[in-house]
C-alpha cells in the first residue's frame, strides 16, 4: 500500500505567440549540474486554479526535477504562491476554491480522493514568507510535528532535534537555551528553525515561498547559504523576487506572468538559458529589468 494513500485504489494577450498546446515548458531534457539528475518527481499538466469565480492560474504544464532547485519567478499576483499551495494541497483548506488539471508525484495522482493528505504533507513540506515558529520553545517547535507523526521516544526526538539543528547552523547559538522561547530569536534564526522543523519529518520537498523577503541582508545571505548546502539531498522549489539569488542558487527556472487576469507560465528551462538565453520577449524584458 503506497503511503501517500488511505486505502490502495499585468495582461498581456499571448495568444499570437504560442498556442496552449505548446504551453512554454521544457523541450528535450538538458543536462543539469552534477547535483541535478532530471529524472521527473513532479509532472503538472493543465493545471488551472479559481478562487470562487476569479481565476488564478491557467493551464500550467512542467515537470519538476528531483534533487533540483527550482526557481519561480515573476510579478507579484501571478500565482506563484498559489502554484506552490497545489503541490501540497494547502488549497484544500481555502474556501471555494477549484483545482483542475494533473498533477503528478513519483506518478502519484495528487488530486485523488484517497490520498492521505497528513502523509502527503509530511513529504511535501512549506516554508512560509513569514517566519511563523509556533508560541513555544525552541525544542517544542521540533517535537511538536513528530509527535503528530507518532514519533514520542526521548532519545529519538533527541537525535532528531540535534541533527536538524545542526543541518540549518543553529544547534550551536541555541543548544543552551533549547527550552527557551522561539519567539526570542532574530528573524534569520526564526526562519531557519521552521526550515529545520520541516527537515524534522524527512521530507522529499521543500516548497519555500519567498523564504528571505523578509530578512536583513545578513540574515537573508544565511539562509542562502543554507538551501545551498540542501542542494541534492531534497527537491527544492523556491518563490523569489530576487532574481540574483534566482541565478545564485538555481537549478531551473519558470517565469510567470498574468494573462487574461490569470497566472500564466510563460517558459521554464535551465537556469542559466532563462536568464542568458530566454526564448521569449516578455522573460527578456522581466530579467533585464524593463518589464515587471
Amino acid at each position: 500500500m503506497n503511503p501517500l494513500f488511505i486505502e490502495s485504489a499585468t495582461p498581456l494577450d499571448l495568444a499570437e505567440h504560442k498556442t496552449p498546446e505548446e504551453s512554454y515548458t521544457l523541450g528535450p531534457i538538458q543536462t543539469g549540474p552534477p547535483c541535478c539528475v532530471p529524472r521527473t518527481l513532479f509532472s503538472i499538466k493543465n493545471l488551472s486554479l479559481n478562487y470562487g469565480s476569479t481565476p488564478a492560474l491557467k493551464n500550467i504544464s512542467l515537470d519538476i526535477y528531483e534533487g533540483c532547485i527550482t526557481a519561480l519567478i515573476g510579478p507579484s499576483g501571478c500565482g506563484k504562491t498559489s502554484f506552490l499551495s497545489t503541490l501540497n494541497r494547502l488549497t484544500d483548506m481555502i474556501p471555494d476554491c477549484k483545482v483542475t488539471g494533473d498533477i503528478r508525484f513519483n506518478d502519484i495522482n495528487l488530486r485523488s480522493s484517497q490520498l492521505d493528505v497528513l502523509n502527503l504533507r509530511r513529504d511535501i513540506g512549506m516554508i512560509f514568507q513569514k517566519t511563523m515558529p509556533f508560541p513555544l520553545s525552541i525544542r517544542r517547535n521540533i517535537e511538536l510535528p513528530l509527535r503528530e507523526h507518532g514519533i514520542n521516544k526521548n532519545s529519538e526526538l533527541n537525535v532528531i532535534l540535534q541533527q536538524v539543528l545542526q543541518d540549518v547552523g543553529l544547534w550551536e547559538e541555541v543548544k543552551d537555551r533549547l527550552d527557551s522561547s522561539a519567539l526570542a530569536l532574530s528573524g534569520g534564526q526564526q526562519q531557519r528553525l521552521c526550515i529545520a522543523r520541516a527537515l524534522a519529518l524527512q521530507p522529499k520537498v521543500l516548497l519555500m515561498d519567498e523564504p528571505c523577503s523578509a530578512l536583513d541582508p545578513l540574515s537573508s545571505a544565511v539562509v542562502e547559504d543554507l538551501i545551498n548546502r540542501l542542494r541534492g539531498r531534497y527537491t527544492i522549489i523556491i518563490v523569489t523576487h530576487n532574481l540574483a539569488q534566482a541565478k545564485r542558487i538555481a537549478n531551473y527556472a519558470g517565469f510567470f506572468w498574468v494573462s487574461e487576469r490569470a497566472g500564466c507560465l510563460i517558459e521554464f528551462g535551465q537556469c542559466k538559458q532563462i536568464f542568458e538565453a530566454p526564448a521569449h520577449e516578455l522573460t527578456a524584458a522581466y530579467v533585464n529589468g524593463s518589464r515587471g
